[in-house]
């Protein structure tokens, strides 16, 4: 009878044990869930912002701007008549003037 009551509280200590390190686990994984779920929300809202950024940049007149003054780009004459190069950076520089 005595070794049936110990081995008895010897199964009854293990499945503690168990359940035990059963709850520390699943604490364990539930903070770092949420720890992802933080991290989610945070890449979301920079991913918003990225975006909006990205619509400002994009803007017509913002790529007017960098084609006139990097690419030396002009809007063409309304005519459509082609104008030849050294005329058009002529006209440019007297339009900027």
């Amino acid at each position: 009878m005595l070794r049936l009551n110990v081995i008895l509280l010897l199964i009854a200590v293990v499945c503690a044990l168990g359940a035990i390190t059963s709850q520390h686990r699943a604490r364990k994984l539930f903070q770092a869930l949420e720890g992802e779920q933080e991290r989610a929300r945070q890449l979301d809202v920079e991913y918003g912002q990225l975006q909006l950024e990205l619509s400002t940049w994009a803007t017509h007149p913002r790529i007017e701007q960098i084609a006139r003054e990097r690419l030396h780009m002009l809007v063409p004459d309304p005519v459509g008549r082609p104008m030849p190069p050294r005329a058009a950076l002529a006209r440019a520089r007297e339009g900027a003037r």
